[in-house]
């Protein structure tokens, strides 16, 4: 029996909507689930959710719950991680305090302030979870969504040599939304995309072998992209290929909108992701409230990849993704070049990968066009300094992290910048490891 183990499951809304897309696949039915949570509260309501999933869609999987981290890995044939250290709290920090020093965000989780900060605060977590697995199921797939997403496979890679595929749905929401644009039916576009992750580029858009560029472009170039895609749609027709993530994303990776004073012009949701972790407090107390009125809940397929993996390499059929890896898994396999030859071989990568009985395999893409991989590098800078930050304990390096952030360049001097980084690391004191001055342990202790 297929045991499948979901750490930080107390995110019951992506819970259920995981435990939907696996136990819609026959040969997962009677799988076995672990729900692992810190939240006594949240792992018992994740518990209800499994329960109530399992038996609107006829699955007859054993479920059960623990708190118990080494309890719930032993034995396990696929982790999936979705935790956010600090939670609401924490994300609320790396909003506020650069905001004092006027700097304006929409996501900051991935390559800016917060996005460092988040690092420092998860990667000792993760790392710890990677070494459980190492000791009680050292055979099993880490299956990782949380952000920073490749911080935490390269640090993972870095410190431990667990194999981690970070998977993330920015990708196949895109495809779907071009495929829109242009008047065709998403399940008949096929894609390829190439970068790192929330920072890749669909180089190749095609329907049955028709490159649908020309309609994209045209689609553009005639004004109709709406009001919240307005960003990328620029990056678009300035690089020349469309971004994989979202314009509320790529409006805080440069200096070309927020700090320009074009957020009304391009409709930049500032505080964007404030709004998604308020509105999960409320979808969490109003799922507690229908699992105790009875009340049904809405299934639908997510799309998400990481049901189709465990899938495909359960049953042998095959299954086409995008993973996030490290870009020298292609050295041995790809005439001794990285996976993506023009960024960094230590880089963590996102592109196309194939998942059969056999595992997953990424596929070569080459090099990006060399526009794209100049926007793309300083993402790797912020990676590579941060996971160096974290290992190595060094807190001059997550300054310099700090510095790769284009909002920061854009408005701080050199002693705002050390300021504000001195004050997020104060503020977070209670998530960060003691090496920072923080109130948790480092990994390795």
């Amino acid at each position: 029996m297929t045991r499948i183990v979901l750490v930080g499951a107390g995110s019951v809304e992506f819970t259920r909507n995981l435990l939907g897309d696996i136990l819609s696949f026959p040969a997962l039915r009677d799988a076995e689930l672990v729900l692992h949570d810190i939240d006594p509260e949240r792992l018992r309501t994740a518990e209800r959710m499994a329960a109530w999933t399992a038996e609107a869609l006829g699955a007859t999987p054993s479920i059960t719950g623990s708190l118990d981290r080494v309890e719930a890995l032993t034995g396990a044939d696929y982790v999936i991680n979705t935790i956010q250290v600090g939670g609401a709290r924490a994300t609320q920090i790396d909003f506020d305090i650069p905001a004092r020093y006027g700097l304006r965000y929409t996501i900051n989780d991935t390559i800016n302030a917060g996005g460092v900060l988040r690092g420092l605060r998860t990667i000792p977590v993760v790392l710890g979870i990677a070494a459980d697995m190492a000791e009680v199921c050292p055979d099993a797939l880490f299956l990782n969504y949380t952000n920073p997403m490749g911080m935490l496979v390269r640090a993972v890679d870095d410190a431990i040599g667990f194999p981690t595929v970070g998977l993330c749905h920015s990708v196949y929401w895109t495809v779907d939304t071009l495929a829109r644009y242009v008047g065709v039916p998403a399940a008949e576009v096929d894609a390829l995309s190439a970068g790192v992750n929330h920072l890749a580029w669909i180089l190749r858009l095609e329907h049955r072998g028709r490159d649908l560029y020309p309609d994209l472009d045209r689609f553009v170039r005639e004004g109709t992209v709406p009001d919240d895609d307005l960003v990328r749609a620029d990056l678009y027709r300035r690089f020349g290929f469309y971004p994989t993530e979202s314009s509320e994303h790529h409006a805080e990776y440069n200096p070309w909108f927020i700090p320009k004073d074009l957020v009304e012009a391009y409709h930049v949701p500032i505080g964007e992701y404030l709004s998604r972790v308020a509105n999960n407090l409320d979808e969490y107390a109003e799922t507690r409230r229908k699992l105790d009125a009875g009340e049904p809940f809405e299934i639908e397929r997510s799309g998400e990849y990481a049901a189709v993996i465990v899938n495909a390499m359960a049953t042998g059929d095959p299954a086409r993704i995008v993973a996030n890896v490290m870009n020298r898994v292609g050295l041995a396999g790809a005439g001794g070049g990285a996976l993506i030859s023009n960024l960094s071989a230590e880089a963590c990568v996102e592109v196309p990968a194939l998942v059969d009985g056999l595992g997953v395999h990424p596929t070569a893409v080459g090099p990006l066009p060399p526009q794209c991989a100049a926007y793309t590098r300083p993402a790797v800078d912020c990676q590579e300094l941060t996971v160096q930050a974290a290992l190595d304990e060094d807190r001059d390096l997550v300054y310099h992290a700090v510095l790769t952030d284009p909002i920061v360049q854009a408005r701080l001097t050199l002693d705002e910048a050390w300021r504000m980084t001195d004050e997020l690391i104060d503020a977070e004191r209670e998530w960060l490891p003691s090496w920072l001055g923080g109130d948790t342990p480092d990994w390795l202790a």
